[in-house]
This record gives C-alpha cells, structure tokens and sequence, in this order.
C-alpha cells in the first residue's frame, strides 16, 4: 500500500473543487433564487468520483496486480457509513422529540436510505424530489444512494479492466467515454417536453418501470444511469490522464495552457449554475421541465468539470492547483461529505418545507450550525473511524481487565447503555408511529369536499352527501353538450389553486362557489370562465386568486378579461410565495390590470400575508386556520359583501 500511495499521492485541488461544488448545492438549497442551477454541483461530484475511484484503483492494479475488493469496500464503509448513520439517527431522534407527527411518513425514507436505495425509492413511490410544500429532512441522500450503488459496482469493473484491459487501457477509456454519450442522448430521447401534471393529464409524462409508472423527470433526474454519466466520464478521464504518468510526459511543457483550460472549465460551470434555471418551473402553461438540462445540459456539466479537474491535478500547474488547493478550500473540500449531510436536515429543520427560501441571516445561522455539526463529525466520528478506532477499540474491549482498568471500562458501558437510550427511543418512536399528513395536507385534504370542479361536473361535498349551496355543472357522456343541473347563474364564483382550497371551507358558508385544486396553473382559469360563458352561468362576481405554482404573462390575462368582460365585478388575488421569483411578477401584472379593465379590482393579499405571517403556515404561503376567516372576510369586503 506505500507504493500505491506514492503512486498517486494527496492532491489538495481536488478538496479545492469538492468546496466549490458542496457551496453551489447549499446555496441552492438554502434559496434557489440566489443560484437557479446550483443543483449542478452534484454533477460535479460525479465526475470528481468517477475520477479519482477509478485512480485509486488503476494506482492499486498498477501496483498490486489486481484490486482488493474487500479493502476498497472496507475503506469506502469506514469513510461513508458512520457520518450518515449519526445524520439519520439523528433526524429520526429530533423527529421523535420534537415533530413526532412526520416519523410515520419519514419510516420508509429512513428504510431506503440506510439501504442506499433512496433514489429508486422517491421514484417509485412519486415523491418528487422537486415537491416544495413537502417535510423531507433526508431529500438530498438520493445522490449520496447513486454514488454508494456506483463503488459497490466499479470496483468489479476495473477487476476486470485489470485482470483483462491493462494493455489496451486507452481504448478501455474511449468506451467510458461513449458509454457517457450514449446515456446523455438517452436521456434526451427518454424526457418529454410540455407541461407536467398527473398521469390522467399528462401521462406522456410517464412511464413504465416494473410495473409500475413513474414521473419521467424523476427517474431522470434521480436513477443511477441516467446519473452515472458523469461517473463514467470522470473515469474515462482518470485512464487518460493518470497524475503519475503526466510527470514525464509532454503535457508538462504547457502548464499555462491547462491552467487556461481549467479556469475557462471553472467560468463555463460558473456560468452554468448562474443561468440555467431549476429543474422544473412553473410557467404559463403549467409546471415544466427545463429542456435543456436533460438534453444536453447534464453532459456540458460533465464535459466543463473534467477540464477543472484536469488542470487541478495537472503537476506542473502553477496557478490554477495551487489556487483550488488554497488552506480554506482545502478545509472545506476534506469535510465536504460531511457538509452535504448535516446542512439540509439542519435547513428542514428550520423551515420545515423544502422549497421555502432562506433569507441572508437564516442563511449565514443555519450554514454555521451545520459547520458546527461538520467539524464535530469530522473530528470525533469519521476520521477516528476511518483511522481504525473501532478494530482498536473492540480489541482492547476482549482484553482481560482487573481493577481500575476494570472499572473505568464498567464505568464506559454504564455511560453507552445510557447514551444509546434517547436512540432507542427514536427508533421505537420510527418504527411504531402512524403515517398521517402533515397539517397543510390534511388542511388540503379536508376542503376538498367544499369544492365544484366546473369542467368536469363534479361536486367534493355531494358526493358525500352534502351540499355546498350552490349549482353545478355536469356533461353529457359525448363530453359536448353541458348540462345544468338547476339553471342557476353562480353569483359568485371563485378559481384558486391549493392556497384558495385550504380556504374553501369557509368561502363556502360565505355563499362563494369555490373552484380550487392543488398546483393549478394560471392558464386553466381561461378555460373556466369560457366554459362558464358559453353555458351564460356567469354571476356578479368572479374572483381569481393563483399564481402560487406558475408563472403568467399579459396576454393570458388579457384573454381571461375577454369572456369576463360582461361580469359587474373580476377579483384578482395577489400571491405570497416569498422564495419565488414568480411571486413579485405575477403581482406587478395583476395590480397593473385595473388600469385596463374597468371591471376589475384587486385584493392584495400578499401585503396583508407580508404584514401578518402569523395569518400562514411555515412554508409562508398556506393559510392556517385562523387566517382563513381573516382571507374570507376581506374578499366579501373587496366584492362589497361585508
């Protein structure tokens, strides 16, 4: 083993690029405003992988002969396992104390991830990764479960690179290397363009896996292949340009043309992550994926971080090295795993919904915290661990002891027996709890019967014996000719997307039809109200109040106010989703419409949820209980109904 590490040797620019990435993640976890692609630092990290495992084992191969499966799996258990088993420990011990009512639903998370299946398990179960208004304090393991699924792999791999490809190495790299293409333009092939809903919408979006249909977003955002072209790019990279071998090599000459190279790979990332946008928004149309991202995007990535790493490692580099391999990056990029595990629970924790955005000072307080935690684990936790602590511990444990040695070890079990008790608790907490929603689910879920689906006909409440007050509309089984069930205008119909549903309850005992659905895009309002105008059940009154979930631009609303313009009084709601960028645009263009429609007023809500955050749930956006009385209330006063 002293060959090999001669061989290789520590290359402090690589703990420099792991810093940079593990920052771009945080940032973009912490408020996706401040760096829409940040997401991508755990591209990465693929590469970094692909890399440098691949060069550990070339460098044991080269000096051994072969490669020591169980050493690499030990060494890679003795560097991975402990830190993430004391992060899922405790999430599963603060949930038990403090937020028992999510152990139910956090069980099979907590099951996947000590498996290193929780990338497959969020896409067969749907929990997309890109929900916003979900409690997920172990979200971001999915890529941790791709990488541990690549070691227990590659290592079979370049056993038989080694015993079989050692003299033709190079063109074992060009397949690495097409392998990585031929996944991106699968990829490309497999994801669809257009908006995304549930299956019945959208179910282009979907498709079969086992038996079972998955979102196409994220089982190409989430699966092992789709992801390991990074992983295979890093290795191809690793075959070509071993740091051992550029020593005598020509590449040594022109040092300042890799440090360009580098620096150009170091901006194009820079670059990437400023401009691309998140992997799915919502716009006009509805929620969509960002083409380019899956077609190509992932690829430019992969091909922008081999140049970085490239010119790190390169020997002769005397700017671009040196500067990633700087103390304070270094610092950073050995504790980067550790990092990447604390700061998001510590971020759930906090905020409790994974897309609320951080302001500035939540930021600085929360990243400092989970540095804190960091450097514990990596002082008393991995390093220990990793330096044989265990095997030295159980070995001096089979020793035969006699009195103060005796002791003193009495006195450690008596201390383990009591430390290990809180742990149990949250493991018996885990394993015996009852999966329930959440409180803004169940809020969602218990409205759902003080609804009307205007396009479809159907009525939440009668269909289980009650009524809301109000006439519906139904379809004849051609699905052209509406039929009305009454004849009644509704005087007051109101359109909302999962912000107005949480609210339908008390609108309804207000005389308000109350159209509302989860994740409703902007766009669907425009069918409504032509549907409602072509069957003349238009009232006094129509409000509208989305905008959560998409964005929408002027001509849709300008063909909104075209079958509304007979009706006395158009209510628009402005929107309170503060860690969107949406949010101030789509409230510019909503107050701005007054100015060109007579008929149309505005209720800004978004001042009133500004001024009193007491009114909304923790995800700022979902109104609580006593604010719903509050929101009812001043829309009868805006349509002049106190």
């Amino acid at each position: 083993m002293n060959k090999q590490t001669n061989l290789l040797g520590y290359i402090p620019s690589l703990d420099g690029i792991r810093a940079l990435s593990v920052l771009a993640v945080v940032v973009y976890h912490a408020n996706k405003i401040w760096l829409p692609g940040g997401f991508l630092g755990v591209e990465v990290f693929f590469v970094i992988s692909g890399y440098l495992i691949t060069l550990l084992l070339l460098a044991e191969a080269e000096t051994h002969g072969s490669v020591s499966l169980k050493q690499f799996w030990l060494r890679r258990a003795r560097r991975l396992l402990p830190a993430l088993w004391v992060v899922i420990l405790g999430v599963v011990v603060f949930a038990a104390l403090f937020q028992r009512e999510i152990l139910g639903t956090l069980r099979g998370d907590v099951v996947a991830a000590l498996l290193y299946g929780f990338n497959w398990f969020q896409i067969w179960v749907g929990t997309s990764y890109f929900t916003s208004f979900e409690f997920v304090p172990l979200r971001h393991l999915w890529s941790l479960a791709v990488e541990e699924q690549f070691y227990l792999v590659w290592p079979l791999v370049m056993l038989v690179v080694a015993k079989f490809g050692k003299r033709r190495l190079p063109v074992v790299g060009v397949v690495f290397f097409f392998l990585s293409v031929a996944l991106a333009i699968y990829m490309a092939v497999v994801y669809r363009s257009g908006t995304i809903s549930n299956i019945g919408d959208t179910p282009e979006q979907f498709m079969g896996l086992f038996g079972q249909q998955v979102s196409r977003v994220d089982y190409l955002f989430l699966g092992t292949f789709t992801r390991a072209g990074g992983l295979l790019l890093g290795a191809a990279l690793a075959i070509w340009w071993r740091p051992w071998l550029l020593q005598n090599s020509k590449a040594m000459k022109n040092s300042r043309l890799f440090d360009g190279i580098g620096l150009a790979g170091l901006v194009s990332l820079g670059l990437m992550m400023w401009r691309f946008k998140t992997v799915i928004e919502g716009t006009d149309e509805g929620t969509v994926g960002y083409d380019l991202l899956f077609r190509g995007g992932f690829f430019l990535t992969d091909l922008a971080s081999v140049a970085v790493i490239a010119a790190a490692v390169h020997p002769a580099s005397k700017f671009f090295a040196p500067t990633l391999g700087n103390p304070v990056l270094v610092w950073l990029g050995r504790r980067s795993y550790g990092f990447y595990l604390y700061h998001w629970p510590v971020f759930q924790f906090y905020r409790r919904f994974a897309g609320q955005g951080l302001t500035p000072y939540e930021f600085v307080v929360l990243v400092l915290l989970a540095l804190a935690l960091t450097e514990l684990s990596y002082r008393y936790i991995e390093t220990p661990v990793r330096q044989g602590a265990l095997s030295r511990w159980w070995a001096d444990f089979r020793q035969p002891a006699f009195g103060a040695i005796l002791e003193r070890r009495q006195r450690r079990i008596v201390l383990v027996a009591f430390a290990a008790l809180l742990p149990m608790f949250g493991v018996v907490s885990l394993a015996t709890a009852q999966v329930r929603l959440d409180e803004i689910a169940q809020n969602l879920s218990d409205n759902e019967a003080n609804t009307v689906d205007i396009l479809s006909g159907s009525q939440g409440q009668n269909a289980q014996g009650g009524s809301t007050g109000s006439a519906t509309t139904i379809l004849n089984q051609d699905a052209t000719q509406p039929t009305s069930l009454d004849g009644q205008v509704i005087d007051v119909l109101a359109i909302g997307d999962s912000v107005m549903l949480g609210a339908a309850n008390v609108l309804t005992r207000r005389g308000i039809t109350v159209d509302a659905v989860k994740s409703r895009p902007y766009r669907q309002a425009l069918e409504i109200v032509n549907f409602m105008k072509s069957v003349n059940r238009l009232g006094s009154v129509v409000i509208i109040h989305l905008g959560t979930n998409n964005t929408v631009d002027e001509k849709t609303l300008d063909e909104i106010m075209v079958p509304l313009s007979d009706v006395p009084l158009v209510l628009f709601v402005t929107v309170h989703v503060p860690s969107e960028a949406r949010q101030n645009t789509n409230n510019r263009r909503i107050n701005e419409l007054p100015l060109r429609y007579e008929n149309v007023k505005v209720f800004d809500w978004f001042s009133i949820a500004e001024a009193h955050p007491e009114y909304l749930y923790s995800d700022k956006t979902h109104i609580r209980v006593e604010g719903q009385k509050i929101y009812a209330d001043l829309i009868m006063q805006a349509i002049g109904r106190p």
